[in-house]
């Protein structure tokens, strides 16, 4: 189906997100695992909304309800003041409680936010630190304070100054939704989305924090009753369209979200093209996500290759691009063969440690100079054989 008969399907988009419903919510790290990776599914029927492999679904989230409480108790407020911060663009004023809960980010504050409250301050040491944390020396240190804060901190740590509802809530930015790929095919569940997410829950600056959308899956959506507003996102990362065609997938992690909506939709379509998966995680005891899917699909045949990469099960860390490198002559020749190459998952290193292993498989095993194998992996891109989602 093309994307813009998938639009035309439904009503529902992000500027009108679809009041799903969670039906399950599940561990897949087993006992003794350092992660916390959950399995959901969300309920889309009635929606019309349609996604195919690689798609990814919207969700926004509702902020934690003990935050919240804590800040309206740090600003001296009821929650049930008007506010209309310029962020929502409201056509009229909502209550501060709910703007806080479901509409604005109650994270990252700014240096705007830090020198109104160098303004606002009354006590002599609160305006030492701020004009300390503010002056041109602390040009450094400025951003690692920052982000250690929520606004809640800065609340806390500088009581006397006072802000009314309306003009605190103009200093908070939009609660964004998050972006999950799909972990499932439209094809084998066309009424349900299957999401593969990595609960975020670390501290900064003596406090839990959490990720808000991840916990607001795993903690307070309870399956069956919390509307879980929705919407999907349409993308370009996608299994080839020529079922003939071998699929060669880099997905550690929760990485593996798409592998396993492409690896549904090709069984389910008959494609004819091998698929080969590199997975890798902490432990193989633990981590290993959807594990029994990953060897049923091997043992018949479906999944030609499986290669994995189990950082912690040995002395020296092996990861998904060092298997690369070891299986270097066959991924060249599924390559020259017209494979397509997929990766998802981490940008900041894992993406780029992959590539580089793919230049270097380049050069090594068809024999290219450094340039001739950026010109090559160039070619596979513009040809959409080699695909990346990851952020």
């Amino acid at each position: 189906m093309s994307a813009s008969a998938d639009v035309s399907v439904s009503e529902f988009s992000k500027d009108r997100p679809f009041p799903a419903r969670l039906t399950e919510n599940r561990m897949l790290n087993k006992p003794g695992s350092a992660k916390e990776t959950r399995h959901f599914v969300v309920d889309l029927r009635g929606s019309g909304l349609r996604c195919k492999a690689g798609d990814s679904l919207g969700v926004f989230p509702t902020n934690r309800p003990e935050e919240v409480a804590e800040l309206l108790q740090r600003l001296g407020a009821t929650g049930d003041e008007p506010v209309a911060p310029a962020a929502l663009k409201l056509a009229a004023p909502i209550a501060l409680r709910v703007a806080l809960t479901e509409r604005l980010a109650l994270a990252k504050p700014t240096r705007k936010f830090l020198e109104t409250l160098a303004a606002k301050v009354t006590t002599g040491a609160e305006k030492e630190k701020l004009a300390a944390l503010l002056a041109p020396e602390a040009k450094e240190a400025l951003p690692a304070f920052l982000e250690e804060r929520e606004f809640v901190d800065l609340l806390a740590e500088f009581p006397s100054a006072r802000f009314t509802a309306a003009e605190f809530a103009e200093y908070l930015r939009k609660l964004m939704p998050r972006l999950y790929s799909i972990a499932s095919s439209g094809t084998v569940y066309p009424e349900d989305v299957h999401l593969t997410v990595a609960v975020v829950r670390y501290a900064t600056n003596g406090r839990e924090r959490v990720g808000v959308c991840s916990t607001f899956l795993a903690d307070r959506a309870q399956p069956g009753a919390t509307p879980v507003p929705v919407f999907v996102s349409d993308s370009h990362f996608g299994p080839p369209e020529d079922r003939s065609k071998d699929c060669i997938m880099v997905g550690p992690g929760t990485g593996i979200a798409p592998f396993r909506a492409f690896m549904q939709e090709r069984v389910a379509t008959g494609a004819t093209g091998r698929n080969w998966l590199f997975f890798g995680d902490q432990k193989r005891s633990t981590d290993f996500l959807y594990e029994e899917e990953w060897l049923d699909y091997q043992a018949k045949g479906q999944l030609a290759r499986l290669d994995t990469a189990f950082s912690r099960d040995q002395a020296a860390k092996v990861y998904v691009q060092d298997r690369m490198r070891e299986h270097g002559k066959e991924l060249w020749a599924w390559l020259q063969g017209g494979a397509y190459f997929f990766v998802c998952g981490d940008a900041k290193r894992m993406a780029k440690d992959v590539d580089a292993a793919l230049h270097q498989i380049a050069a090594e095993q068809g024999g290219l100079t450094p340039e001739q194998a950026a010109d090559y992996v160039k070619q596979l891109k513009k040809d959409k054989r080699y695909q990346r989602d990851v952020y």
